[in-house]
């Protein structure tokens, strides 16, 4: 593969004596893809809405058991969070999309999937509080190969995600940009405005957050994370798990 591009860098017009032309070379990329997948966008809302009227109770009886003070305040900050449900039928076919995607997006970066399989360790759906504040800090999901989003209500006035440089060292090191609002080789964030039926994919090692949202509109999204696991350890875990159910 030929990663190799003209020299960029320095913007003087003028080459001084002795000048050498360098080529570019990328290495050690980040990939994230983003597409707009509105076919399942209907039909998921409508089986997300139980997931979230049953998180929005959960929210609320823990509520009750709170301090006076926190009671005031009620789910301001707070986002209404499902258990994971990527084994219900009715999402079958969104789970089914997700999961070949997932694999086409580790088998186009090089990796040898032969004797690998794919599993979904989380997938929940999630809505950020209608009285505002709604937000996630910088995380990872450790030990897992895939993560993303699928985003069903949402819009310019609500949240939306961040991605992190995920060099330890390229942050360690990092100097001021001449221009933040550029998108740089040496930016060390990125933001997705996305709208409904954006589906984001990323490497799971990539730290994220969402945005403070204002609880102006609905803000609701899945989000997944896959883990790839060698089919040998899959089918003994798959054994195993039979035995106990005799």
């Amino acid at each position: 593969m030929n990663n190799f591009f003209e020299q960029g860098g320095s913007s003087t017009p003028q080459k001084p004596k002795g000048h050498v032309d360098f080529k570019s070379a990328f290495y050690f990329q980040t990939p994230i893809w983003i597409a707009e997948a509105p076919m399942f966008l209907k039909d998921t809302i409508k089986v997300t809405d139980k997931y979230i009227k049953k998180a929005d109770k959960l929210l609320k009886d823990k509520l009750k058991n709170e301090p006076k003070w926190k009671k005031d305040i009620g789910t301001f900050g707070l986002s209404k969070h499902s258990e994971s449900f990527s084994n219900d039928p009715k999402v079958k076919d969104l789970v089914q999309f997700i999961g070949q995607r997932s694999y086409e997006f580790l088998d186009w970066q090089g990796f040898d999937l032969r004797n690998h399989s794919l599993h979904f360790t989380e997938f929940w759906v999630q809505e950020f509080s209608e009285k505002g504040g709604g937000h996630h800090d910088t995380h990872v999901h450790w030990n897992q190969h895939v993560s993303g989003f699928y985003f069903l209500k949402c819009s310019e006035k609500t949240s939306y995600p961040i991605f992190h440089d995920p060099r330890p060292g390229a942050e360690m090191t990092k100097l001021f940009m001449k221009d933040q609002s550029n998108i740089t080789l040496g930016s060390n964030q990125v933001h997705y405005k996305p709208k409904p039926g954006t589906m984001i994919v990323f490497p799971g090692y990539v730290p994220h957050q969402f945005a403070v949202d204002p609880g102006l509109e609905p803000f609701r999204f899945i989000h997944w994370n896959i883990k790839v696991v060698e089919t040998a350890i899959s089918k003994e875990r798959s054994h195993k798990d039979e035995l106990q159910k005799k």
